[in-house]
């Protein structure tokens, strides 16, 4: 990592994006502050004095202050001490804790997936367990962010929770010892299309670069690459120098990669690259999504503007702001924007104006008259904010209601958990197969269970209806209306069958991931992946890969069939 003035860089996604305008050194405004300071410290006071209840000062000062920076962007935050934990997970991947995904269900928090070697997984505790008491304590309506927060905590100690286990009638007891838990940025690395390797990167923590380094050399090895893929899809960023160093994989030494720039002129850095290559010729491939941000855009634009790789996906988010973390009193911290960044062609790609406020109070995005053009290496033109356009687009992946539905009410999850305990052992994760028998046994596990949804079709015809009662029309087209809605009422119970494929590779990317943990998923997710198809094809033609480089590649936009939803809401623990 670096430090520029005692101050770690970083750049990490969240929630939407920011624009800051560069500006002369602040004026002099001391006693602005000092009176300002004062009236709100006479203000606690009196509160504490008068109000006609207790008051907890640090809770009220801590409103105030999320209040305060709210106003300027989603980026600038105050960390309390008592947050310091989880903001170290975000910067270095590692946290005190039993090493587990959780997700809400109902009353209670579910076991989503231990880490593969975690206490969890060694401790026996199994995707599906339902927490019903946490150190002698019910965890019934404890949500997930109170569970997790007694879940994590020093390494070394420990903590006893009670296990409500699918097929077995008594609580499972386990003694469990928290300890480091180390999330990899790399869940998955291997060969796909028997010689393009392919590397799944979800984050940019402390050695992320290393650790590409190290599985690019173990895909080179005993293997005759053609060609490389890195997966930034849904990775919404983490360390500058880390996006760095995993650009100088690809890059000779020397070259920039991003410069920032800020108020102050001590923010205003130029990034280089600082070791030899590791390899400058191979054809690169980077897949990119709406979700794919900040670091991940540093990456991927450096790509591009060198024309080192080809760009494959959807438009990125359009971060290009950079986070200092300061120091302030009592151990607590403050993330603030400083700095927007530029990659190699000269161009920023921050998406949203967070200067300047509508009349409705919202942001929008950088309008059409500010953006210009800029070239990259070759001379192709590129654009600044927006994000990063791809050198190949594909659509973005749609989801049935239907599967959407079992999904997101998890009797997908369920039934593999049913699954795993009625079957020990399953093929390994690239050939294990959803079968008929296996999707009718499905089908008859979700019977019963409410998985209702609503499809456009029944709103828009439910619009229909209101509209025409309204009018006084309904009576003359009510057979109509009859006849279609129970024509489509119809035709909705063949959406099982009708999206077959779809939910059986949900099915078959959960399954796995029971077996097979998060590497098990990616390998299995990767089956029916456009992206990747688009990226091998590209690789595997060289003229066409050339081409898109040379810039006289005509822009089609790449279909793209359905696949996994986005994963439900889990905690880390």
């Amino acid at each position: 990592m670096k430090k520029v003035s005692g101050i770690l860089i970083i750049l990490v996604f969240f929630f939407s994006g920011f624009r800051i305008t560069i500006a002369q050194p602040p004026v002099n405004n001391s006693f602005e502050i000092l009176k300002n300071l004062d009236i709100y410290a006479t203000l606690i006071k009196e509160l504490n004095e008068h109000y006609v209840d207790d008051i907890n000062p640090g809770e009220l000062t801590k409103t105030g202050i999320d209040a305060m920076l709210e106003s300027l962007d989603p980026y600038t935050n105050y960390i309390p001490e008592s947050e310091i934990e989880d903001y170290k997970f975000i910067t270095t991947g590692e946290y005190g804790g039993i090493g587990a995904l959780i997700h809400q269900q109902g009353e209670y928090v579910i076991i989503s997936e231990p880490y593969e070697g975690s206490p969890a997984q060694k401790d026996d505790i199994r995707a599906g367990d339902k927490i019903v008491e946490i150190n002698g304590q019910s965890a019934k309506g404890k949500s997930y962010s109170d569970v997790s927060t007694i879940l994590k905590g020093q390494a070394g100690t420990s903590l006893t929770i009670k296990l409500l286990r699918e097929g077995e009638d008594k609580p499972v007891e386990k003694s469990i010892t928290r300890e480091i838990i180390k999330v990899d940025n790399i869940p998955y690395s291997g060969i796909v299309n028997k010689n393009i390797g392919y590397i799944k990167l979800n984050s940019f923590t402390q050695n992320a670069g290393q650790e590409v380094k190290k599985a690019f050399l173990k895909l080179k090895e005993g293997n005759d690459l053609q060609g490389v893929i890195i997966d930034l899809r849904g990775n919404g960023g983490g360390l500058l120098d880390e996006a760095v160093n995993i650009t100088n994989i690809f890059i000779d030494k020397g070259q920039e990669v991003v410069s920032t720039k800020g108020k102050m002129p001590d923010k205003n850095f130029t990034h280089r690259t600082q070791s030899p290559p590791v390899d400058m010729n191979i054809p690169l491939a980077i897949l990119v999504d709406k979700q794919s941000a900040s670091a991940s855009e540093i990456l991927a634009g450096s790509v591009q503007d060198l024309d080192r790789g080809v760009i494959i996906g959807q438009r990125t988010y359009g971060k290009g702001l950079v986070q200092n973390v300061i120091p302030l009193s009592f151990n607590a911290q403050m993330k603030v924007t400083v700095a927007k960044y530029y990659i190699p062609s000269g161009r920023c790609i921050q998406a949203i104006d967070y200067s300047h406020k509508n009349k409705e109070g919202s942001f929008s995005l950088i309008p059409d008259s500010l953006i210009h053009a800029f070239k990259t290496k070759n001379g192709r033109t590129v654009y600044e904010g927006r994000g990063i356009k791809p050198d190949v687009i594909t659509s973005p992946v749609s989801y049935s209601n239907i599967a959407m539905s079992l999904y997101t009410k998890y009797l997908i999850f369920d039934y593999a958990t049913k699954f795993k305990r009625e079957h020990p052992s399953i093929p390994p994760a690239g050939e294990f197969e959803i079968t008929d028998s296996v999707f009718s046994d499905f089908q008859k596990f979700i019977a019963g269970k409410n998985y209702e949804y609503s499809t456009k079709s029944e709103q828009a015809l439910e619009d229909l209806k209101k509209n025409a009662q309204q009018e006084h029309y309904f009576n003359a087209i009510k057979a109509e209306y009859d006849a279609l809605n129970a024509q489509m009422i119809n035709d909705k119970k063949g959406d099982l069958k009708k999206f077959k494929n779809q939910i059986g590779d949900l099915l078959r990317i959960e399954i796995v991931g029971r077996y097979y943990y998060q590497k098990g998923k990616v390998k299995s997710s990767l089956e029916n992946d456009s992206d990747l198809a688009e990226a091998i094809k590209t690789i595997n033609d060289p003229a066409l890969y050339k081409s898109i480089l040379a810039g006289t590649y005509k822009q089609q936009t790449v279909p793209q069939e359905d696949k996994e939803p986005a994963n439900q809401d889990k905690d880390d623990n």
